[in-house]
């Protein structure tokens, strides 16, 4: 609809669709969240643990909104839950909420596992990711059946290494973590400082098992000590030692990536464009702040949402038709109008670049222009991907 609504704004809207509309039907929306519980195993920067509901409390809020503005034209949306560590289990509750008629499946769950879910429901399933990042998903191994909410690492890391070049801090030691996430997020950004003109200087692998709560002040410096560089870029998705990297390096140098300076699918001090409006219903909700899981998954059930109110229809095939068109805009409260790449089926959106207290940025930069929509200079555009959509 439009940016910066507030509450009131989207009764008015709801009401002037109803009166507008000549024929309204009473419609049933149900939306399958199937969730799969991960073991993260220990980690040592765990002071501020992530909460067990996220990507949860952002589909219960997105139902919420729904409703908000079906209620106006009898139309009703349903959220039914499940969460599982076990991936067989998953598919098996996917493929039952099927047969019960859901047919829009909102997936909080590791890149095979969903596509193992993709495999086992027929082709009239909607299937939003709203859990895994995989540049692969989008790249490579995408199909037509699949939507992204979640941001990929190939946006996350083009975000960020377009800040970097705009603020001259060219020269990168990137130190990476031994997980095989790490790995994807290095080598996402390595894409991006290519893509982007900076120049790696170097290139570590922590592998230490050593805990730094007590050694990293002497630990790091001797680490990071290699050619002069202007900025350190971490990759350790999980926390592991990424933490301890700030203020330690031999070089005083900022830090970015996966601590420091991080870009984000969404965080609480993002204010602007009636994004507090949002983070305020989302803390009445939840009594936290919301996540990226949590955006993620709230931008997918009012993505349905959106499509259900403008076709006037639950119709799976003609809500996914429309959400793919260039018709469909989602109101994002990220100062744009947000839309699905038609090659891919990811989200466009601006990837904001945070530290634990402030909004520092958002991307694309200025100056990052692109013949068609300056968002798809963030991630994989048309030509870079091999999917046969």
């Amino acid at each position: 609809m439009f940016k910066n609504q507030s509450k009131p704004t989207l009764t008015v809207l709801a009401t002037f669709f109803a009166v507008a509309t000549h024929a309204q039907a009473n419609l049933e929306v149900n939306i399958g969240y199937l969730q799969q519980q991960m073991d993260n195993g220990p980690v040592l920067s765990n002071i501020i643990p992530d909460p067990e509901d996220s990507g949860l409390k952002g589909a219960e809020l997105g139902i919420n909104d729904n409703n908000t503005t079906g209620r106006f034209l009898k139309h009703k949306y349903s959220l039914q839950q499940f969460d599982s560590e076990n991936p067989e289990e998953l598919i098996s509750k996917a493929s039952d909420l099927y047969a019960q008629g859901v047919r829009f499946f909102v997936i909080h769950a590791q890149s095979q596992t969903l596509k193992d879910i993709d495999k086992a429901l027929p082709d009239e399933a909607v299937i939003f990711n709203s859990g895994s990042p995989s540049d692969q998903l989008r790249s490579k191994e995408c199909n037509n059946s699949l939507l992204h909410t979640l941001p990929s690492r190939a946006m996350l890391t083009d975000a960020l290494a377009q800040w970097l070049k705009a603020k001259r801090l060219n020269k990168v030691l990137v130190i990476s973590g031994q997980k095989v996430e790490d790995k994807a997020y290095t080598q996402a950004f390595k894409r991006a400082a290519k893509r982007f003109g900076l120049k790696i200087v170097a290139e570590k692998q922590w592998d230490y098992d050593t805990d730094l709560r007590r050694t990293a002040q002497s630990e790091m410096p001797l680490f990071t000590q290699t050619k002069e560089y202007d900025v350190v870029f971490v990759a350790d998705e999980r926390g592991d030692f990424g933490e301890y990297v700030l203020y330690n390096t031999w070089l005083p140098r900022p830090v970015v990536g996966t601590q420091g300076l991080s870009p984000v699918t969404w965080h609480r001090v993002v204010e602007q464009w009636g994004a507090a409006q949002l983070q305020s219903r989302f803390d009445k909700l939840a009594k936290r702040w919301m996540t990226n899981e949590d955006y993620a998954s709230w931008a997918a059930v009012r993505s349905v949402g959106e499509a259900v109110t403008r076709t006037n229809s639950s119709d799976p095939k003609v809500a996914y038709e429309y959400i793919r068109s260039e018709k469909f805009e989602l109101a994002g409260f990220k100062g744009r109008k947000l839309n699905y790449r038609e090659w891919n089926g990811q989200l466009r959106q601006p990837i904001p670049l945070v530290h634990p207290r402030s909004l520092v940025s958002q991307s694309p930069q200025d100056g990052f222009l692109h013949p068609v929509n300056e968002l798809d200079t963030l991630g994989f555009d048309k030509s870079e991907v091999k999917c046969s959509n």
